[in-house]
């Protein structure tokens, strides 16, 4: 298993003890295969990422999203990589830009299921602050685009998440909520 219970406590007595919530999301077939092709060496997890500059927030496009859809960035950690390395390498790739984190915001254990088939997947979800970079990111395959947007407007992505019908993105829009209720507190 790339993550460790021991990695998570590390970071929790660094950067906070993160909320935990638990969902469970239904997709179709070609979502369940998208899913279990991302589960290479047992790979069940992504780390993401609320990356603040200024007023504004970092989002990433993926190519297969819709032109106004955008989401916080967020990867994988590697085998035996630990999460500032994972998260770093990930931040530089996605959204070309040095990170420093703040605060362990939330931790999700979820299911998505199609038919008899379960894939169980968590979130691990920190909030950051731009340090420097000029968002020439390197992961042209995975990603289209970076900008940067206002809180608000996840309000509009969420919107247009919830009205697809892939669970994935679903999932997404319920994770923003939570991380929106946590950041106000």
């Amino acid at each position: 298993m790339y993550v460790t219970d021991d990695m998570i406590a590390e970071m929790a007595v660094r950067y906070g003890t993160p909320a935990l919530k638990k969902y469970s999301f239904d997709v179709d077939e070609k979502e369940v295969n998208r899913i279990g092709s991302s589960q290479k060496h047992g790979r069940n997890h992504d780390a993401t990422l609320y990356v603040q500059k200024d007023d504004k927030i970092v989002v990433i496009a993926k190519h297969f999203y819709p032109p106004t859809l955008y989401r916080a960035p967020s990867g994988g950690l590697d085998p035996g990589e630990s999460f500032h390395d994972g998260i770093n390498r990930e931040m530089r790739e996605e959204i070309g830009c040095e990170i420093e984190l703040d605060r362990f915001l939330l931790q999700t254990a979820v299911t998505f299921s199609y038919g008899d088939e379960e894939i169980f997947w968590r979130s691990f979800v920190f909030l950051a602050h731009y340090v420097r970079g000029d968002f020439q990111f390197t992961d042209k395959r995975e990603i289209r685009e970076v900008r940067l947007v206002d809180w608000e407007q996840f309000d509009d992505y969420g919107r247009i998440m919830r009205q697809s019908d892939v669970g994935g993105f679903h999932y997404r829009a319920a994770l923003h909520e939570k991380v929106v209720s946590l950041v106000r507190e």
